[in-house]
């Protein structure tokens, strides 16, 4: 079928406004390591996709899966020893506070768990969260979600602060004072809780504020930003959904950070694609949770899914993946800050090993947004057989973080083609 044929189908099937990307949508049929194929045998280098994390296809993750289907494939119910063997792996590369884990299927359940969580240790109700973020598609979750439309929460317990931005900073400020004025914003957020009678809860953001365009955090930020929080009787919930797995140039997002989260969730990488996500958190959270709620998930921590995870985590630290993306990530930026010296468009660059952030302007002195431009990019980016996306509080963020493997030759091929992008732009 054609594509045009495909999208009355899929429409048809599946109802309208279904988000796709791009002007002309991808058919894609194939993928291997940083590589993804149309179905009219076009290869295309991925720069966006961080969930198959290891590269497409992994054969070690691939085979771990088959094998596991075909010996048994059931739920948690009954005992078995490849969550034990994951929670194990796992846990071992955290802060050794970080003793607890519970698996579900997807980043939002992950991040709605952590949340009931929090509510039930601190026996409070208010959650602060930043104005332009994502956290996952749940009810309760959703409500916190203010990045793709407004949120219509009538409940009262959620208090959204300004995201930490270096870039468009607030009130025009820098250094101590920028960082004084955000954590200032975290201190009323809590104060009108306080007033309208509701008990905080806790805090969720993700470390490198991903979705919010991935931004130069000020210093010190996030550690006052928790200290705050914790002050007034709040829990640290990290969603390292997008920030995990090495992603960053570490192991973990909020590594260097200056803090240790209370309970954090992961997602999207974390099996290469087999749907799997976790919470992970001091024991007596997850203790307290386990003995006041009745939890279970039919496929969260079924053994398939721990055979895919556990072999993502061998295949990182076997192919040395955490420092490729440290080693390649500052390649990458370094290229394109030499772009930034060429193109006007481009008021700033940002990123945190293989997670790139450009921030695409009309006017560098006033720091337009420039999301129309933005778009544009990315269409011609795909055209040229580069794929990738845009984020941000205004769309005009360009959004690239590839496979693990990607190495500088694929690096090259990206800040070229950016290039004779913006050129022709």
């Amino acid at each position: 079928m054609s594509i045009e044929q495909l999208l009355e189908k899929r429409e048809r099937l599946l109802g309208p406004n279904n988000p796709l990307f791009y002007d002309e949508p991808l058919h894609l049929v194939k993928g291997e390591g940083v590589w993804v194929t149309d179905a009219d045998g076009r290869r295309y280098l991925d720069c966006y996709n961080n969930v198959p994390c290891v590269g497409h296809c992994h054969p070690r993750v691939v085979d771990a899966i088959c094998r596991q289907a075909g010996e048994l494939n059931t739920h948690t119910r009954y005992v078995h020893v490849n969550i034990l063997t994951y929670a194990e792996k796992l846990l071992a590369t955290f802060d050794p506070t970080l003793n607890r884990m519970m698996l579900g299927c997807t980043g939002s359940e992950a991040n709605d768990i952590a949340m009931r969580m929090a509510k039930l240790w601190t026996g409070g109700e208010g959650i602060i969260c930043t104005n332009a973020t994502y956290h996952g598609n749940t009810d309760l979750v959703m409500r916190l979600s203010s990045l793709f439309g407004p949120t219509d929460d009538q409940t009262g317990t959620i208090e959204m602060v300004p995201w930490p931005d270096s870039y468009r900073a607030l009130n025009g400020l820098k250094g101590e004072a920028l960082t004084d004025a955000y954590v200032a914003e975290i201190d009323r957020a809590i104060e009108r809780f306080s007033q309208a009678g509701v008990k905080l809860a806790g805090m969720l953001v993700c470390p490198i504020y991903a979705n919010e365009g991935l931004p130069n955090i000020p210093d010190g930020y996030l550690a006052r930003a928790v200290a705050a929080v914790r002050a007034a009787g709040g829990v640290f919930i990290a969603d390292e959904v997008q920030s995990g797995f090495g992603r960053t140039g570490r192991l973990w997002g909020h590594e260097g950070q200056g803090v240790v989260p209370d309970i954090l969730t992961l997602g999207k990488p974390m099996a290469n694609g087999h749907p799997v996500s976790a919470v992970v958190a001091r024991g007596e959270l997850i203790d307290h949770f386990r003995s006041n709620v009745m939890y279970f998930n039919t496929f969260g921590g079924n053994p398939v899914s721990c055979a895919a995870a556990l072999a993502v985590l061998e295949v990182i630290e076997e192919e040395g993946l955490v420092a490729n993306a440290e080693s390649v990530g500052r390649h990458v930026l370094e290229g394109f800050n030499a772009l930034k010296a060429r193109h006007d468009l481009i008021g700033d660059v940002r990123g945190k090993g293989l997670f790139f952030g450009m921030d695409l302007v009309l006017d560098r002195d006033r720091k337009t947004p420039a999301p129309k431009e933005t778009s544009r990019v990315v269409n011609e980016m795909r055209r040229r057989g580069v794929i990738m996306s845009s984020i941000g509080e205004h769309g005009n963020v360009l959004k690239m973080r590839p496979p693990l493997p990607f190495s500088k030759a694929n690096a090259d091929q990206l800040i070229g083609t950016l290039d004779d992008v913006l050129g022709d732009l």
